[in-house]
C-alpha cells in the first residue's frame, strides 16, 4: 500500500504538541486517575514525542501537585506544564512543582470575554489588563517558559483580545494560547482571528501562538488545524480527546489528519504514531472511558470493513478504502487466534505485538486469566485480551477484590446472590435477594461495602461476537460531588457487574477527594 506521507512537503513547518491529558482530561466528570495511572500516561506521551505535557493543576490539591512534581522528575525529553489561574498563590505553586523537570512551564490564565468578565470576573477590562501584566511577570521570575491563555478568547472583542496579547508578551510571555473555551468558533473564525492578531499585535513575533479547542459542535479538530493554517504552531490536545463537556481536540486525529493529507497541510509533528493505539488504549483503561467503535484513527472498526463492496475492494487494493496503513497508528493487520491450548511464548508474543509490556507478576496474572477465559471460550480474540489484560492492570492495587460470585435467578424469583470479598486481606461473605440479578448483586456489596454513593451508570456491551463473547460493563457512581467511572469484563454478565461496581469503589476509596476547580480552569 502507499502510504499519502510520501507528499510531505521537504519544506512542511513544525507544529508542537501540547497535551493536556492529564489535565483538561481529567477534568471530564469520572476521568479521575490514580498517580501510578498519571505516571503511565505521562511516560507514554513523552516516549511518543509529546513536546509539551500539562501534567495537573498543582494548586487544585495535594495530589495534583505531587502528581506534576513527580511527572517533571521523570520526564526525559518533553517541556513538564503546570496550569495556574491569574493569582499570586497558583503561579508559585504551579512553579514549584514544574522546578524539577528539565525543561518546565507555567501555564496562566485569565478570562478576555465579555460574558467572563461581567459574570465571572466581575472585573473591567483594565483591571484585567493590569492582572495579566502582573502575573505573567510572576510567573516569567520562576520559569524562562510561560504560557498565557485568553480564556474564551474566540468571544472577546478583537482589539481588547490584541491589546491583552500584547501585554503578556511585553512581560515576558513565551506562548500565546487563544483559546475556543466553549466551542463556539467555526474554522473560518479561527483563522481569521489567529491571522488579525498575529498581524495587529507589534510584538507577536517573539512569541509561539497556540490553539485549544473544545468540541461542543464537534468542530475542535477542524478548528485547530484552521488555527495552524492561521499562524498558530502549538496545539493544544488530548489523547481520545476526552475533557469537559464535549471534550478536546483528539490529539491522534490532528497528528493523523497532519500526516495523511501532507498536501495540503504542510506541517510535521514530532510524534511517533505507530504508538497511537497504545496511548489510546493506556488512557482509556487508566480513565474507564471507553473509546467508541467507530472512533476515528483508534475506533474498534477504524480499519475494519464489513461491507461486501468495501471488503471486495481491499481485497484488491488497501487503498481503495483505507487512507492510511493500520500499521501506521499501531494497528496490526493480521490477528492471531488464541485458545486454550496457546502457551507462555505465543501469549506473550501477542501482548508484545499489542503493545504491552508487563511486569513478571504482571506477566503472569495476566497468563493465568486468559488460560481461564480460554478454558471458557473457543476462541480468545485480541479485544478479550485486551480487556483482560486493561483490567488486571487496572486492579493490581485495589483494596477490595472479588473472591466469589454465585447468582440464582429466574422467573420465579426472588433473585439471591451469594458474594464473598477480599476487604485488605479479610475475606467477608454475604448472601442477598434482590428485584433481578443486578440488584442483587449490588445490594450485595453494598451490604459487605457500606457506602453513600448512588449508581448514575449501568452500561452493558459485548466485546467480541458470538454467544460467548467477554461482557463489558461500565458503572458510574457519584458520591457527594465526586463522580467515578470503571469497567469490569468477563464472560459472566453478572461477574462483569461485579468486577464494574467494585471497581468504581476503589476509585472512591483511593485517596481524598481531588478538587478540579472546573469552573476556575474550564479552558
Amino acid at each position: 500500500m502507499t502510504d499519502t506521507t510520501a507528499r510531505t512537503p521537504a519544506a512542511s513547518e513544525r507544529v508542537l504538541i501540547f497535551d493536556t491529558t492529564l489535565r483538561d482530561g481529567e477534568q471530564c466528570p469520572g476521568a479521575t486517575m490514580t498517580l501510578e495511572e498519571k505516571l503511565a500516561v505521562a511516560e507514554m506521551l513523552d516516549a511518543m514525542g509529546v513536546d509539551i505535557i500539562e501534567a495537573g493543576f498543582p494548586i487544585a490539591s495535594n495530589g495534583d501537585f505531587e502528581a506534576v512534581a513527580e511527572i517533571a522528575r521523570r520526564a526525559k525529553s518533553a517541556v513538564i506544564a503546570g496550569l495556574a489561574r491569574a493569582i499570586p498563590a497558583d503561579i508559585a505553586r504551579a512553579g514549584e512543582a514544574v522546578k524539577f523537570a528539565r525543561r518546565g512551564r507555567i501555564h496562566t490564565f485569565v478570562s478576555t470575554s465579555p460574558i467572563h468578565l461581567a459574570h465571572q470576573m466581575r472585573k473591567t477590562e483594565d483591571e484585567v489588563l493590569e492582572i495579566i501584566l502582573k502575573t505573567v511577570a510572576q510567573a516569567r521570575d520562576l520559569v524562562e517558559d510561560v504560557e498565557w491563555s485568553a480564556m474564551d478568547a474566540t468571544r472577546t472583542p478583537i482589539d481588547y483580545l490584541c491589546r491583552c496579547v500584547e501585554a503578556a508578551i511585553r512581560v515576558g510571555a513565551t506562548t500565546i494560547n487563544l483559546p475556543d473555551t466553549v466551542g463556539y468558533a467555526t474554522p473560518e473564525e479561527y483563522r481569521a482571528m489567529f491571522r488579525a492578531v498575529r498581524e495587529r499585535v507589534p510584538n507577536s513575533d517573539k512569541a509561539v501562538f497556540s490553539v485549544h479547542c473544545h468540541n461542543d459542535l464537534g468542530l475542535a479538530v477542524a478548528n485547530s488545524l484552521a488555527g495552524i493554517e492561521g499562524g498558530a504552531r502549538q496545539i493544544e490536545c488530548t489523547i481520545n480527546g476526552i475533557g469537559e463537556r464535549a471534550g478536546n481536540a483528539a490529539l491522534e486525529e490532528i497528528v493523523m489528519a497532519i500526516k495523511t493529507r501532507a498536501d495540503v497541510l504542510p506541517y510535521a509533528t514530532g510524534i511517533d504514531t505507530t504508538q497511537l493505539v497504545r496511548a489510546s488504549k493506556l488512557v482509556a483503561g487508566a480513565t474507564h472511558f471507553p473509546v467508541q467503535y467507530n472512533k476515528a484513527i483508534v475506533g474498534r472498526n477504524a480499519f475494519a470493513h464489513e461491507s461486501g463492496i468495501h471488503q471486495d475492494g481491499m481485497l484488491k487494493n488497501q487503498t481503495t478504502y483505507e487512507i492510511m496503513t493500520p500499521e501506521s497508528v499501531g494497528v496490526h493487520k493480521t490477528s492471531l487466534v488464541m485458545g486454550k491450548h496457546s502457551g507462555r511464548a505465543a501469549f506473550r508474543s501477542k501482548l508484545d505485538d499489542m503493545g504491552y509490556q508487563l511486569s513478571d507478576n504482571q506477566f503472569q496474572d495476566a497468563f493465568e486469566r486468559f488460560k481461564a477465559l480460554a478454558d471458557r471460550k473457543k476462541h480468545v480474540y485480541d479485544e478479550d485480551i485486551e480487556a483482560l489484560v486493561d483490567e488486571n492492570l487496572a486492579t493490581a492495587h485495589d483494596r477490595i477484590k472479588l473472591v466469589s460470585l454465585t447468582v440464582m435467578a429466574g422467573t420465579r424469583g426472588p433473585q439471591r446472590a451469594t458474594m464473598k470479598l477480599d476487604i485488605e486481606g479479610r475475606v467477608v461473605t454475604e448472601e442477598t435477594d434482590g428485584n433481578g440479578p443486578v440488584d442483587a448483586v449490588f445490594k450485595a456489596i453494598h451490604a459487605l461495602v457500606p457506602h453513600e454513593a448512588a449508581l448514575e451508570l449501568y452500561d452493558v456491551h459485548a466485546v467480541t461476537e458470538g454467544t460467548d463473547a467477554q461482557a463489558e460493563v461500565s458503572v458510574r457512581l457519584r458520591q457527594d460531588d465526586r463522580i467515578v467511572t470503571a469497567r469490569g469484563a468477563d464472560p459472566d454478565t453478572l461477574v462483569a457487574s461485579a468486577k464494574a461496581y467494585l471497581a468504581a469503589l476503589n476509585k472512591l476509596m483511593a485517596g481524598a477527594s481531588r478538587l478540579h476547580a472546573q469552573h476556575a480552569a474550564a479552558e
